[in-house]
């Protein structure tokens, strides 16, 4: 969840920067991209290649504080992290599910997430 936007995984010192252009606010506006992104981490739907790719590298990007991620890829999961929040807790509490059960990334990110809450 603290990068669900676009952090796609290569051995390197950062993920991949292919999909760094990606259009996030595009996928944040429109229902059925969001959706499509979300049943994709959840396990509900088809992947896109960069959906399978995000799928991938979320967990370790969670569990190493997207030290591999780029500028943009950090900027793009910190706009993703206040929509869901913000517009679209049902998805965040679904993602934390699945990606969270322990709430040990929702505690570590707690200030963070906690800062995003009412700045949509």
């Amino acid at each position: 969840m603290a990068c669900v936007a676009v952090t796609w995984a290569r051995p390197e010192s950062t993920y991949t920067d292919k999909w760094d252009n990606i259009n996030v606010d595009e996928i944040l506006e429109s229902n059925r991209l969001l959706k499509g992104y979300v049943d994709c981490l959840l396990g509900k739907g088809r992947c896109t290649p960069d959906g399978r790719a995000l799928k991938e590298t979320l967990p370790d990007a969670l569990e190493h504080e997207c030290v591999k991620c780029t500028g943009k890829q950090k900027s793009g999961a910190d706009k993703v992290i206040r929509h869901l929040v913000n517009k679209r807790p049902d998805l965040w509490k679904e993602l934390a599910v699945k990606y969270d059960p322990d709430n040990i990334y929702q505690a570590r990110y707690k200030d963070k997430i906690d800062a995003v809450k009412g700045s949509a």
